[in-house]
């Protein structure tokens, strides 16, 4: 009797297991809100309502006016029904590339603008997201966020594909905008530059870089972003000082002194001078102002 108890038990398991493998039938998405996620299910997938995204604010994005003009410009193409590209917003760690495709899409969202937040391990689901767009009135902009590959990585080849290179048509109510600290979004070695030739006096990349200048290659909009300099950073500090502390701040000479020079420590701490690292600051030192250690 324990042995047919013990069988049943394990039949059961097993059923429970194969229960998360099968395809499930999945609700209709939740079109009334503004951006989304989509969520991976065993081999198929869903796009989940945020209610409550992240609210940056264009104006909260300060020393990068060049990039701002640039992705903002092709966004307004795109809302308008206008040619406009893909972007690839490139570049250090911290310097606001995913903040200001958020930002652009709150500046936009009430205009018709949507985001749409996927995982680069579920790109490799590119075509089911791409169907189900397709016939939507709203403009919606992919985005990839922290993006990298290795180059046999499933989601790479959905992305090429994606971009340009399929044979079905991307649908035009569609754009996909990515960040990444890497140019290429591929590692890069240094051996790589041994394939290289000269061919009739012009310098010819070898196949490995090739086929990694192959996928940045497919956005047709770049955007870099670089290291803030300490002006710029401590710019950055002061924006987010007043925006994060309630009370009034004693901006004197001495007192701003201090403030810097506290700044400039925890940059140096962090090894990086950028708008995150600002904002980080800023957001412990308005802590330490309003509650004080006794």
């Amino acid at each position: 009797m324990s042995k047919t108890k013990h069988l049943i038990a394990r039949a059961m398991s097993l059923v429970e297991r194969l229960e998360h493998l099968l395809p499930t039938e999945s609700l209709p998405p939740d079109w009334s809100a503004h951006a989304f996620r989509w969520r991976r299910q065993a081999e198929r997938g869903s796009l989940q309502a945020v209610h409550a995204p992240h609210r940056i604010a264009l104006e909260d994005l300060l020393c990068l006016e060049w990039q701002k003009e640039e992705v903002e410009r092709n966004t307004l193409q795109f809302l308008a029904g206008n040619r406009a590209n893909n972007v690839l917003l490139w570049g250090s760690r911290g310097t606001g590339k995913s903040s200001l495709v958020k930002a652009v899409f709150n500046t936009h969202r009430y205009a018709g603008l949507r985001l749409i937040e996927v995982d680069k391990d579920d790109l490799i689901q590119l075509p089911d997201i791409l169907e189900l767009l397709g016939n939507r009135p709203e403009r919606f902009i992919l985005y990839c966020d922290d993006l990298s590959f290795e180059a046999s990585e499933s989601g790479y080849k959905a992305l090429k594909a994606a971009l340009d290179g399929s044979i079905t048509a991307t649908p035009d109510n569609l754009l996909i905008y990515a960040t990444s600290n890497r140019r290429h979004l591929l590692p890069e070695f240094h051996a790589e530059n041994r394939e290289a030739r000269i061919l009739d006096g012009e310098l010819h990349q070898g196949e490995s870089v090739e086929e990694k200048i192959s996928l940045s290659d497919r956005f047709g909009l770049w955007v870099a972003f670089h290291p803030f300099s300490q002006a710029q950073y401590l710019t950055v500090v002061r924006h987010w000082l007043r925006r994060l502390h309630h009370a009034p701040i004693d901006w004197s000479a001495l007192a701003w002194e201090l403030i810097e020079r506290d700044a400039l420590q925890w940059a140096l701490q962090r090894g990086s001078r950028s708008g995150r690292t600002a904002w980080q600051f800023a957001l412990d030192w308005a802590g330490r102002e309003e509650n004080p250690l006794r």
